[in-house]
């Protein structure tokens, strides 16, 4: 009884999470469809594409699609008609302009301005190293020559 629960549990976890799909009769329209929802960005949850989305918004994006391309539209009059109804931001891969190119451009300089800092964090480290190295080469050489002088000045019983 136990064993028959949990796995009723596990399988309406499973269909929990099911995103609906739509069916269309032309395999090329049905094919333009999928590309479509994996290219449409989620404007709830922004890092899922509306294929993967189980927020209503994402449902809508899908109907939208598909009543669209049952319609007749092309790929590029439904991408025209979401971006300039939702903005660039409904592309999932938006591309590279004014607006955008702070997308594009951000993340490269984030990374430079990280990697030199790291350069010269590291480098800083070495010349305090290296400073402390040499004042402690110092203070053996001082120590050495106190040495000398005095056997110098006491002269060598040897």
């Amino acid at each position: 009884m136990k064993r028959l629960f949990t796995i009723f549990l596990l399988m309406m976890s499973c269909s929990s999470y099911a995103v609906d799909t739509r069916q269309l009769s032309d395999p090329k329209q049905q094919e333009t469809y999928e590309t479509l929802t994996r290219e449409l960005r989620c404007l709830v949850c922004q890092n899922q594409t509306i294929a993967d989305s189980n927020a209503e918004l994402a449902g809508d994006l899908r109907r939208q699609v598909y009543e669209m391309l049952q319609q007749g539209k092309s790929r590029q009059e439904i991408i025209r008609f979401m971006t300039d109804r939702y903005g660039d931001f409904v592309l999932y891969k938006p591309p590279f302009k004014g607006k955008t190119s702070i997308l594009w451009i951000a993340p490269v300089v984030f990374l430079l301005i990280g990697l030199i800092t790291v350069f010269f964090f590291i480098r800083r480290k070495k010349a305090a190293a290296n400073l402390h190295s040499q004042a402690g080469a110092l203070e053996i050489n001082v120590e050495k020559q106190k040495k000398i002088r005095s056997l110098l000045e006491k002269g060598d019983p040897s």
